[in-house]
């Protein structure tokens, strides 16, 4: 099933355009997916994430990391200094990348860090109060108690 048309979710939702361009997107996109740099995804609690990307040859200041339209975009350009270097065999790729991870709502990227060949990106779920459930409780008129009263009585 290549082709999918989402116009009938048009007709029966309100708001979930976003959801639908989405599906759109998956269905449409290449199957062969990039595989440098290497990376895991890692949930540490119930709401917080680790993505670790393996940035081997990269300092701190060759990468970028951004948030844009609920996508985190990490780059990486390094400008070669080879003066002077001769390889017999050159094993390290440091050709540069760009790596895109769509974030669900409510996502928000908390910091990261590049430790030992590896960048760290920490992401947070945070609910917001309006969409948490809460309890309405159910109003009694006031004589509705003195009704009971008199019929019991």
């Amino acid at each position: 099933m290549r082709n999918f048309d989402p116009t009938p979710l048009y007709r029966a939702t309100v708001g979930f355009d976003r959801v639908a361009d989405m599906l759109d997107r998956v269905m449409t996109t290449d199957v062969a997916q990039p595989t440098y740099p290497p990376y895991n995804i890692e949930k540490t609690d119930e709401n917080a994430y680790r993505i670790s990307i393996a940035v081997a040859g990269f300092g701190p200041d060759d990468l970028n990391v951004e948030v844009k339209e609920n996508a985190l975009h990490i780059t990486a350009r390094r400008e070669e200094q080879e003066e002077g270097r001769t390889y017999l065999h050159r094993g390290i790729a440091t050709r540069a990348f760009q790596r895109r991870f769509q974030l669900a709502d409510h996502m928000r990227v908390t910091g990261a860090e590049h430790i030992d060949g590896m960048l760290h990106v920490d992401l947070i779920r945070e609910m917001p109060e309006a969409l948490k459930p809460r309890r309405i409780e159910i109003a009694r008129p006031a004589n509705a108690t003195a009704q009971k009263t008199v019929a019991a009585a």
